[in-house]
């Protein structure tokens, strides 16, 4: 999902008004609804911002995480310790790095399928 995605499903799942998210960020309407078109991309203290008045994860908003609440790397960490994905992986701690780069890119291709 595209950041205007999930500024626009945040938003509605919310109940705020692209005014009443405009006035909580200190912007004006027009450049909200330019985010949720996706014609202009927030700086990073505004992304910052509206991390914080949903309560998700920058990550999350970029599209990096399907987790709200998680950081891409937490959410790899959380992966990688899940009990039921342990049989593709039980020798993990003896592995070599090769094999580390490989679980990486298992779990590239879970986030594209949004698993």
């Amino acid at each position: 999902m595209k950041f205007k995605d999930r500024l626009t499903s945040l938003r509605k799942m919310n109940k705020l008004s692209r005014e009443q998210l405009a006035n909580k960020l200190g912007v004006s309407y027009s450049t909200i609804s330019k985010y949720e078109s996706g014609s202009r991309e927030p700086d990073f203290a505004t992304l910052e911002n509206i991390s914080n008045i949903f309560d998700v994860t920058t990550d999350y908003l970029l599209g990096k995480s399907e987790q709200p609440h998680l950081s891409e790397q937490e959410a790899f960490e959380a992966f990688i310790n899940d009990p039921d994905l342990e049989r593709w992986y039980k020798e993990l701690p003896k592995s070599k790095e090769e094999d580390l780069r490989r679980l990486r890119k298992i779990w590239e291709a879970f986030k594209e399928e949004d698993i």
